[in-house]
């Protein structure tokens, strides 16, 4: 099967609509000539019964014509022009009288055919129209009159006609094609640009965009909605490359200053004491490798896994709880002061997992960013039939305009001023990713030198037990 281009399916199937059409339309023509050309005949046919049924007398039992010069008119005396035929045949279908342009020929009486019946038959092999009817005088049937009028000129008329519209038929069909080829061509032009702006599109160049059409239609909603696309692709694309520049660098600080101490270490002996101190160091360090290699992986498995939510009822108060004990040590570190608050158990419906997540990030940062001998309050209550969960600190705070970029991955606020503050700066980033796929609304307050307020909100939708 021979495979068509889109330009010319378009125009092929225009064609072959516009061809039906066009069809329909010629056989109407034809149709509608040939049906006024017999309507003619018919109606004259029907004059010259009328006319010569007036014009007959009978004596003596014989036909005898009122007018004779009747026979002398061009149209009986002829049959070059208009001609028309009369025959009188009597009861036993002899020929009385006939007109002159019939000559040595006669009119056939079609005993088949009924009384004023009008039908095709042919004269001297020509295509003449006839009808017969009986003629009667004083109610007493006499005999019958046949008229006839030649069909020759109006057979050329149609027969003409049916040849100009069967030549004229494949040729418009043709003409119609090229123009319809040439338009749809035109049409296309947006998918071809498409077509050619998707094949220099690459990794590497992802600037090109498809230029959109004049006119406003579907194919500059298509395009507008590609180059959309586009858009986020380049997006997410340039993200996942400062992403991986970013975890690269990430990674490799604490291996190099890992790297760094034990190449001191082995340079000349040491005591003891020093030798301890600087392992701690570089467990310390691995520590930090290890933490930003779980956030690393935990990144992986949401991106790979967001259709797998798992819910179940998570109790809030006892996830909160768990949470402390896990951070109890840098608590008692840093001798902060924790407070709970909440009137009753409050639970929802949601994955345990990444609830606790989202939990544990926001109350690690909040005991990492408090000051010595701080407080923490966590509060539980429920508002308009949402519960609502804030993690407030009195720690160093976050200035104004960082307050957006925190949410991005490895972003750490003000980090050269508290490079004694550990972090991987992926904390905040994993929080509003988990929030916005659990449909929780999150949202932090900070301020300078007074602390951090967290805020999550768990809707109808996601605090309905099921």
């Amino acid at each position: 099967m021979i495979s068509l281009s889109f330009k010319n399916r378009i125009a092929l199937n225009y064609i072959i609509t516009t061809g039906l059409l066009i069809l329909v339309v010629f056989w109407g023509i034809y149709f509608i000539v040939k049906l006024t050309v017999y309507s003619h005949i018919d109606e004259n046919l029907r004059i010259e019964i009328e006319d010569h049924l007036k014009e007959i007398k009978m004596e003596n039992n014989v036909v005898i014509l009122m007018d004779a010069e009747e026979w002398e008119e061009r149209e009986h005396n002829s049959v070059d022009v208009n001609p028309v035929f009369v025959q009188f045949l009597d009861l036993n279908k002899k020929i009385i009288e006939k007109s002159p342009n019939l000559k040595n020929e006669k009119l056939i009486f079609h005993e088949n055919k009924e009384h004023f019946q009008l039908f095709d038959t042919k004269l001297l092999g020509n295509k003449i129209r006839q009808i017969q009817v009986p003629l009667h005088f004083n109610t007493k049937k006499i005999g019958y009159l046949i008229i006839a009028m030649s069909l020759s000129d109006s057979s050329k008329v149609l027969e003409n006609l049916f040849d100009t519209l069967v030549i004229a038929f494949p040729i418009i069909l043709l003409l119609l094609f090229f123009i319809a080829r040439f338009f749809a061509g035109r049409s296309i032009k947006p998918i071809n640009d498409i077509i050619y702006t998707s094949g220099i599109i690459t990794k590497d160049n992802l600037k090109t965009r498809i230029p959109l059409p004049k006119t406003r239609d579907e194919l500059f909603i298509l395009s507008k909605t590609i180059n959309n696309l586009l858009n986020r692709i380049e997006d997410v694309i340039e993200r996942e490359k400062q992403f991986t520049s970013d975890a690269s660098h990430e990674l490799r600080t604490p291996l190099t200053v890992i790297k760094g101490t034990l190449e001191v270490l082995i340079r000349k002996p040491r005591d003891n004491k020093e030798y301890e101190e600087k392992i701690n160091y570089c467990i310390n360090e691995v520590d930090h490798l290890n933490s930003l290699v779980d956030q690393l992986l935990l990144m992986a498995r949401f991106e790979n896994e967001k259709q797998n939510i798992n819910k179940e009822n998570v109790y809030l108060n006892a996830a909160i709880l768990d949470v402390l004990t896990l951070n109890s040590e840098k608590i008692k570190a840093g001798n902060l002061k924790v407070v709970l608050n909440a009137k009753e158990e409050f639970s929802i419906y949601s994955d345990n997992y990444l609830v606790v997540t989202i939990l544990r990030n926001i109350i690690s940062n909040a005991v990492k960013y408090s000051n010595k001998e701080g407080e923490i309050v966590i509060s539980i209550f429920r508002e308009e039939n949402k519960i609502n969960c804030t993690i407030s600190d009195q720690g160093i705070g976050i200035a104004k305009e960082d307050l957006e970029s925190i949410l991005n991955p490895f972003f750490r606020s003000d980090s050269l001023n508290h490079s004694e503050i550990k972090g991987t700066g992926l904390g905040l980033f994993i929080v509003k990713r988990m929030t916005d796929l659990l449909q929780i609304k999150f949202k932090i307050e900070s301020e300078i030198g007074k602390g951090t307020k967290a805020s999550l909100v768990f809707d109808e939708f996601t605090n309905t037990l099921k």
